[in-house]
């Protein structure tokens, strides 16, 4: 019988790992973009997510912190 689990990160596991995803960005971006790290250090994780949100696991919570790097790249660049 073929069963499917359900897979889901619960917020405060993404709380927890989330200045890890940030290195992990840390490494393979360039210097110059180095800023944008400090400055997603600075938010508070608890503020980017709620009970409520659903992440399935942790690939899909690091494209999340890739999404925020991405969206402060790109507002950095347009000022």
């Amino acid at each position: 019988m073929l069963t499917f689990q359900s897979f889901k990160m619960e917020a405060i596991e993404f709380i927890t790992k989330y200045e890890s995803y940030l290195e992990e960005i840390k490494t393979v971006i360039r210097p110059e973009l180095l800023p944008i790290i400090d400055q997603l250090k600075k938010l508070d994780p608890h503020d980017l997510v709620t009970p409520e949100t659903y992440l399935i696991d942790g690939s899909h919570a690091r494209g999340y912190v890739w999404r925020l790097f991405l969206q402060k790249a790109k507002e950095d660049s347009l000022q």
